[in-house]
């Protein structure tokens, strides 16, 4: 254990163990909307009860959100990935021994109030461990995890259910968490505790945190929570909707799922790295950082209204092409607004603004699949994706408009104390 705190690389250890709680969180998330079709047989269920439980999943989310980025920032990233990743473990294995709907339901709800903690810590781990000048690669790649899991999710989830029935699909990955939640207990340390370590910001105090009650009165924070609120929902509907659809509309068995349904995940895994690292060098040759990554912003939600056009695509290839570039556009907006967070709030407040954020969005999606599950059968699914194409065009006007560094910053806790 000295010789990886004394290892320069420490900090890619840590980068791996987030990656694999990442891969979990959204492999754990992925098994309903891979399964839709079985456990609607199952369970008896019919889109409306899917729509609840989907919703429950969320409303839990966004409700738990809030309190998870508070409680990393409290507690520290140590404490707060064991617990999260340990429950999230146990319900995910719950899910796997439920025997009527509304048992999975709960255990669904327990999941939603489990998993929204791993963000905050990803970001909170990212913003103290990042190297200088590499802010923004660093948080893509502490997020990759989970669109890998994402990628890998529809054909290992179908393998399991085909060899070992839906039960394994939930069971074996809630073990396999356990073990993460263990080895990161003992495992992770602060920067300051590793003296050894070159630290990852300079050698200067990091500003201290501002109060709590201030941060919802910066302007700058209501920009970013109303861009994801706006923009999530897209985001969701991959998640949770898209095999389904590919399914239902498309015709895809759940075996031809297996075979495509990862491509627009593994899109958004190269999109996000790609706009990381563009992120990272538009911030080094814009005068403010902050500007260079919301240009990049920008650029991005022109191609959002490519939604507009999948319900006219007679050809799966075409659609999965389309989808691919809307996942891409979602997975751009989320990877770039971990480093402008970053780039505006101190080091002790960034995870409660991502957990606000994920929180708001989270609502906007819980919102957006009422529509789905509801409001699809009278004004027809292609009429949502109508709606999803300006949803991003939309959430860039609100950040540019509302996102800017503080001209006077709140007061800092420490002098509030």
């Amino acid at each position: 254990m000295k010789l990886l705190r004394s290892d320069s690389h420490f900090r890619w250890l840590l980068l791996a163990l987030i990656f694999a709680a990442a891969f979990l969180n959204y492999f754990d998330r992925q098994t309903v909307s891979v399964l839709k079709t079985t456990l609607k047989e199952v369970f008896t269920m019919k889109d409306t009860d899917y729509a609840l439980l989907v919703n429950i999943f969320t409303g839990c989310y966004a409700a738990a959100y809030i309190a998870s980025g508070w409680l990393v920032d409290k507690i520290g990233p140590k404490k707060a990935l064991t617990v999260f990743a340990g429950l999230w473990s146990l319900v995910t294995i719950g899910c796997g021994l439920a025997r009527n709907f509304w048992e999975l339901a709960i255990m669904r709800g327990l999941l939603g109030l489990a998993e929204p903690g791993l963000q905050p810590v990803s970001i909170r781990v990212a913003s103290a461990w990042a190297p200088p000048g590499r802010k923004g690669l660093f948080m893509s790649l502490c997020g990759i995890g989970s669109s890998i899991g994402n990628v890998i999710a529809p054909p290992v989830i179908v393998w399991l259910l085909i060899h070992y029935g839906w039960r394994s699909a939930f069971i074996l990955p809630g073990v396999i968490g356990l073990a993460v939640a263990i080895v990161w207990w003992w495992l992770y340390r602060d920067p300051k505790e590793i003296a050894e370590v070159q630290p990852a910001t300079p050698a200067a105090p990091p500003p201290a945190a501002w109060r709590w009650g201030q941060l919802w009165r910066t302007k700058a924070l209501w920009g970013i929570v109303l861009a994801r609120l706006v923009s999530d929902p897209v985001w969701y509907f991959c998640l949770f909707w898209l095999p389904g659809y590919l399914q239902e509309e498309k015709g895809l068995t759940v075996a031809q799922l297996g075979l495509v349904g990862w491509l627009p995940f593994i899109a958004a895994n190269i999109g996000g790295l790609t706009a990381s690292v563009i992120s990272d060098s538009m911030a080094k040759k814009t005068a403010d950082p902050l500007q260079g990554r919301k240009r990049l912003l920008f650029y991005a939600s022109i191609a959002g209204p490519i939604c507009l056009f999948i319900p006219g695509a007679t050809q799966l290839s075409v659609t999965l092409v389309m989808f691919c570039l809307m996942a891409i556009v979602c997975a751009c907006w989320l990877s770039t607004l971990a480093p402008i967070i970053a780039e505006i709030f101190p080091l002790g407040n960034v995870a409660s603004v991502w957990g606000i954020a994920g929180a708001f969005g989270a609502t906007g999606a819980m919102v957006f699949n009422y529509l789905l599950g509801h409001a699809a059968t009278i004004i027809g699914l292609e009429k949502l994706f109508y709606i999803m194409g300006v949803l991003h065009p939309c959430a860039a006007l609100l950040l540019f408009w509302l996102v800017r560094r503080p001209r006077v910053a709140p007061e800092p806790v420490a002098a509030a104390a």
